[in-house]
């Protein structure tokens, strides 16, 4: 994928809809009045931000992913997630490149130790495409997944370590 991509892109007719009557109508989707049907009214912009979110969500679904996000990405998160208000960041880990019609991911995943990552990599490319597609009618052209680590059963967890010790306020 590419660094050109914007915050937001629009939503163009598709072919189907391309050689319609002036004002974008067709004459099935004109109502009385000479006005079109109000789904045919306007543009709808989907943000990269929005197709992240909705990936992150996905594939934290599937079973044996254990954490989204690089070393130091999961380090700032953690860090970001003990100020207050900071939240958790669903995108963390996901990259969208969202054009008019189609949208290209890009995920990094942390995977439990002992399952297969051809595996998930399969269940978490199911569902995110799935989700994306049925959420905001980009198709999805590609999901790149990148495993950067193995998370082991006696290591300590990032989060569970920061949930137990006291916080300062």
């Amino acid at each position: 994928m590419s660094d050109t991509s914007t915050s937001a892109r629009s939503e163009t007719p598709t072919a189907s809809t391309a050689n319609q009557p002036a004002g974008g109508a067709t004459e099935r989707s004109r109502r009385p009045g000479g006005l079109p049907s109000a789904g045919s009214r306007g543009r709808t912009t989907i943000a990269d931000g929005v197709v992240e979110k909705i990936a992150g969500m996905a594939a934290r679904d599937v079973v044996g992913v254990h954490a989204m996000g690089g070393g130091m990405a999961r380090t700032l998160g953690a860090v970001r997630d003990r100020v207050p208000g900071g939240g958790r960041s669903v995108t963390r880990g996901v990259k969208a490149e969202v054009g008019e019609v189609q949208t290209a991911l890009d995920l990094e995943i942390v995977i439990d130790y002992g399952v297969s990552i051809s595996d998930v990599a399969r269940s978490v490319r199911e569902n995110v495409i799935s989700a994306v597609e049925r959420m905001t009618s980009l198709e999805v052209v590609e999901v790149n997944i990148a495993v950067s680590d193995v998370k082991l059963p006696d290591e300590e967890d990032e989060e569970e370590e920061d949930q137990e010790r006291p916080r300062l306020q």
